[in-house]
């Protein structure tokens, strides 16, 4: 049973993230997310991407705003999820840095 605040993860969500946790390399995880999202959707994930990693490296909100294409309220919402959030943004810049996790 999920709690409220987890209640967007339902059979079919986990479905997908199952999905995301057995791709096995870059190639296959860009076929399947060419193939599920429309290239609206994937420039949208990728500019989120791009303004999690310049905040993490202190960059201001406007230069961020400037160089993705984002408004400053999205990056200021994206800064909200990455410093509030479940910890996923952190993990993963960690995990790519070579860090821990």
């Amino acid at each position: 049973m999920t709690s409220p605040g987890e209640a967007w993860q339902t059979a079919e969500t986990v479905s997908l993230l199952e999905a995301f946790v057995s791709l096995r390399s870059v190639d296959e995880a860009a076929a399947f997310l060419r193939d599920l999202c429309t290239l609206r959707e994937l420039e949208e994930i990728t500019q989120r991407w791009a303004v999690v990693r310049l905040l993490d490296q202190g960059m201001s909100y406007r230069e961020i705003a400037e160089r993705t294409g984002s408004s400053t309220a999205t990056v200021t919402r994206i800064n909200q999820w990455r410093q509030h959030g479940t910890g996923g943004y952190q993990m993963m810049l960690e995990r790519l840095a070579g860090g821990k996790s």
